[in-house]
């Protein structure tokens, strides 16, 4: 078990920044606020800072401090905002958008931000043998799946085109109205060429160019310091086409797991955004004036994901008895104190105008039925399931509530499991589980970005499910351009992914942290992300 972090601790790391006089008694946060440095919680350490490789909403979080896309997110709206690209116009028929690049745009070591620097990067993310399990986001781009799948061979196919030094022109398979949206993620940063290339081979996933001192990039930010499962520290980049407003001079995430650690360093003044809170506290925390607590709306599902290439959940009916046999009103309200929200479909509400048809519903009843359909009556000769689970304050409680319910109303039995992210990712990308608590933040205001991810063979459907009927209802919607007959092809698809039951919704999740009050231009990101060159400390 992780012990809490002694103030002397936060001393030693942060005196070599001028952040704290242990002497004088100055906290972190009060340092923090004479230096414009934020102190932030970001629960798990990062997996890997290349943007072309991360897959967790964490490492996306510092992604945005050091990169730059051709779009940038409103955190309020979910809207794409003008990034490297001060501007961008579409085609009459919606399949030509043409990227004007700032002449100002530089990267950190002062090269010109180019639309090759772009070309570059979106071949590096799509070629086959870089094995991205994110290159999907670029799939509207005319012939990108091809070329990512390697049926088609020459890169010069794909619809990507640097017409010049400042114009980047990308040509689609279909109109995609929500490609601004889409051009903000991470999988559409540039990387800069050169420097991965001193570092080792272009398609090497362990190359070094994103250690600090190595690390070249276009964001508000620049890579001071990694020190594995303490701090990542990012300071201010001078060379940042909008430096003049930005107004912290340096951002420290720490990757603290446990909630009960954060909520001790909070109000021990060593951190002034928290990334949770423990449950337990919510209410204690609601009832303080002013309060420092924010509970902010999320566009995140969690659910069961379950290895359909392993028995007993090769079975349907199996996979279909789980999902019957939850109590999601109960774990919400009992388990999590109302931070989460029963989730009884796998697109979250206010998603892009979507309302979903087919819900999740409990039937212990029916769920009894098809287990014992299945041959297990009353759970017998059902085997031991281990359950793998992020080593979190909520997933573990989620999954034993689950635990019982089952045990009660089924008679099986299961083993909980608890990971840290980054080897519960590599279990789950590998079908190394038989089954493991997933969970999905949004990477732009669609329902699509709850479907796509369970197509056949897309890199992040760690189930090993695959739906020739689901694939072919998402292929139709992503050529419909009338959005009411859109969203019927992808209520159609959600029907199909709830009754085959390759996964299982539990809850939605909402944002659940402490501020501290020197904290401003911090505003609801539905989508978890902010622009840290907008956020502010003064009193």
């Amino acid at each position: 078990m992780r012990s809490r972090v002694p103030v002397s601790f936060f001393c030693l790391i942060l005196a070599p920044l001028g952040l704290t006089s242990c002497a004088k008694r100055e906290t972190p946060v009060e340092a923090g606020i004479r230096t414009h440095t934020l102190l932030v919680g970001n629960q798990n350490e990062p997996a890997t800072l290349d943007p072309h490789v991360v897959d967790s909403l964490t490492d996306g979080i510092i992604l945005t401090a050091l990169f730059e896309g051709l779009t940038v997110l409103d955190e309020k709206t979910s809207q794409a905002l003008p990034g490297v690209a001060e501007k961008w116009e579409t085609s009459p028929d919606g399949l030509t958008y043409t990227f004007h690049l700032r002449g100002t745009a530089r990267w950190s070591n002062g090269d010109p931000v180019t639309a090759g620097d772009f070309a570059f990067s979106f071949q590096r993310i799509l070629a086959p043998e870089f094995g991205s399990t994110y290159s999907y986001m670029l799939w509207p781009i005319k012939n990108a799946e091809a070329f990512n799948k390697g049926t088609v061979k020459e890169f010069s196919a794909v619809g990507v085109e640097a017409v010049d030094e400042r114009t980047l022109r990308i040509r689609l398979e279909h109109p995609t109205p929500y490609l601004p949206a889409l051009a903000t993620h991470s999988t559409w940063m540039p990387v800069h060429r050169a420097t991965i290339e001193r570092f080792g081979p272009l398609n090497d996933r362990g190359n070094r160019w994103t250690r600090p001192g190595n690390l070249v990039g276009n964001g508000p930010f620049i890579l001071s310091e990694w020190t594995p499962n303490a701090r990542v520290i990012v300071t201010r980049n001078p060379r940042y086409w909008d430096d003049a407003h930005t107004k912290l001079e340096r951002v420290i995430f720490f990757p603290t797991e446990k909630a009960d650690t954060e909520d001790h360093n909070f109000r021990a003044g060593q951190m002034h955004i928290t990334f949770d809170v423990p449950k337990s506290k919510i209410a204690t925390y609601k009832a303080q004036a002013p309060s420092p607590l924010r509970i902010d709306p999320l566009l995140n599902i969690t659910y069961l994901n379950f290895n359909v290439t392993k028995p007993p959940f090769t079975d349907p009916r199996v996979r279909r008895a789980l999902a019957l046999a939850i109590d999601r009103d109960a774990i919400s309200k009992s388990v999590l104190d109302g931070a989460f929200v029963a989730a009884p479909t796998m697109v979250p509400p206010d998603c892009g105008g979507y309302e979903p048809r087919a819900k999740e519903h409990t039937d212990y009843g029916e769920a009894r039925r098809l287990l014992a359909e299945a041959g297990f009556s009353g759970g017998k000769n059902f085997p031991v399931v281990p359950v793998q689970v992020l080593n979190d304050e909520s997933q573990p409680k989620m999954m034993e509530a689950l635990q019982a319910m089952w045990q009660r109303e089924l008679g099986i039995h299961i083993a909980i499991e608890p990971y840290e992210q980054k080897t519960l990712f590599q279990n789950e990308q590998t079908l190394a589980h038989t089954l493991a608590l997933g969970g999905w933040t949004a990477d732009f205001a669609d329902p699509v970005t709850f479907l796509d991810i369970f197509r056949t063979g897309n890199g992040q459907n760690w189930t090993g499910w695959g739906n020739h009927e689901y694939d072919s209802l998402l292929d139709q919607a992503a050529v419909t351009a009338d959005p009411r007959k859109r969203f019927v092809l992808l209520q159609n698809a959600e029907t199909i992914l709830l009754e085959t039951a390759p996964v299982a919704p539990i809850v939605y999740r909402t944002r659940t942290y402490l501020i501290h009050p020197a904290v401003k231009n911090w505003d609801p990101a539905p989508l978890g992300l902010h622009r840290f060159q907008r956020v502010e400390l003064h009193n």
